[in-house]
């Protein structure tokens, strides 16, 4: 009898605390005509917010290291954590804010998923030019309904993201304003708050989860890199206009994965066996198998896999909450079997992802290290 892990998964509290939650309540504050429970945060009233999203910086990691965080774990000792939703990934997590909605409902269910009635892994990191962003995600976003609601939306991040398919997808609707650098990142987002008597602005910073990833969660360079996203919160809360709030977030955790809690898909055959595509991710994987082979291979990854993660049927997954409420037309991107690793353990793929498995701290799965996230507010005096 194959043995559970230890610990329980960290289901997505979607409806009550999740990042959805977080960018609904938002909007609900700074529109006079939103439903009171569209806010289910209960956020006070405001003419303006900004949105700091700081790319894997997990709630763990946050209250781990304060002295390279001040002012973070400061806002940190009179909040708490929400959840990311599953996959806490990129790819998923960012079209939840920028919906207002969990993934069952926007579909984008994870990093590598497939297009039904094809053979094709959708990267929604670097998209695939045969897949319209629009038709994959069709819900309007939050910045759509802003801007109908006579409320500016503004989105500053790295020129490189204009046009991307992840992009249409998650932020159409937003003015793209283009910012390299911290300090851009500061400055165009106070600008965007001081121009506009009613604004939504998002700013978004990536290279705390690309040094977690090249370097690890316990490094000096993710140290030191965390105590520049300190600053650039605390110059995004000093440059607030009046009746403005700054929220702080991420889109998910990270984890170290050492060497030997790696088991390598394309090195272990049974790992292949039945499967048509392995997507995903090293710690949230969809299999999808071949014809009649989906009892084979959920029964050989939990043999083989063990404590080691938790692996369940697409119809279990859903039914536990993974994804939130599944929309219909969205059910056939899920797995046939769907992978949550457990501890620091990841599936990676030595051969057909390289790239991924080289990475030192990874994502993606149930964990409170990859689930909590913060949800830090600062209101301008």
């Amino acid at each position: 009898m194959t043995l559970e892990p230890r610990h329980s998964p960290i289901v997505p509290s979607y409806g009550t605390a999740s990042l959805a939650d977080l960018s609904s309540s938002i909007l609900a504050s700074l529109d006079p005509e939103a439903s009171p429970k569209q806010n289910v945060l209960g956020l006070a009233p405001a003419q303006r917010a900004c949105l700091l999203i700081v790319d894997g910086l997990g709630w763990e990691l946050l209250r781990d290291h304060p002295a390279a965080a001040p002012f973070l774990s400061e806002l940190a000792r009179n909040s708490r954590p929400i959840t990311a939703g599953f996959p806490a990934t990129t790819s998923t997590s960012l079209p939840s804010l920028g919906t207002g909605s969990p993934p069952g409902q926007h579909g984008m269910v994870g990093y590598k998923v497939l297009v039904p009635g094809t053979d094709l892994l959708l990267n929604a990191l670097r998209w695939d030019s045969r897949v319209d962003p629009r038709q994959w995600q069709p819900l309007p976003t939050v910045y759509e309904r802003a801007t109908a609601a006579g409320i500016a939306a503004v989105h500053v991040a790295r020129g490189a993201f204009r046009g991307r398919g992840l992009t249409i997808a998650a932020l159409r609707g937003a003015e793209l304003r283009p910012a390299d650098s911290m300090g851009a990142l500061a400055a165009q987002g106070a600008a965007a708050l001081a121009e506009n008597g009613r604004a939504l602005v998002t700013v978004y910073h990536g290279d705390l989860d690309s040094t977690g990833h090249m370097f690890g969660v316990g490094s000096d360079s993710w140290y030191y890199q965390l105590s520049h996203v300190d600053k650039l919160a605390e110059q995004l809360a000093s440059g607030l206009p009046p009746q403005a709030c700054l929220y702080v977030t991420a889109d998910h955790g990270q984890v170290d994965v050492g060497p030997d809690d790696r088991l390598d898909a394309d090195e272990m055959p049974e790992l292949r066996a039945g499967l048509a595509l392995l997507g995903g991710e090293a710690r949230a994987r969809h299999l999808y198998a071949r014809p009649g082979a989906a009892a084979d291979v959920l029964a050989t990854w939990r043999e083989v896999l063990g404590e080691r993660a938790w692996v369940l049927p697409r119809d279990e997954a859903i039914k536990e909450g993974w994804f939130g409420p599944v929309d219909a037309r969205m059910a056939d991107r899920i797995g046939d079997v769907v992978v949550a690793a457990a501890g620091s353990y990841a599936v990676v793929a030595s051969k057909t992802e390289p790239g991924e498995s080289a990475l030192f701290a990874m994502h993606g799965s149930l964990t409170p290290s990859e689930q909590l996230v913060p949800a830090l507010s600062f209101t301008a005096a």
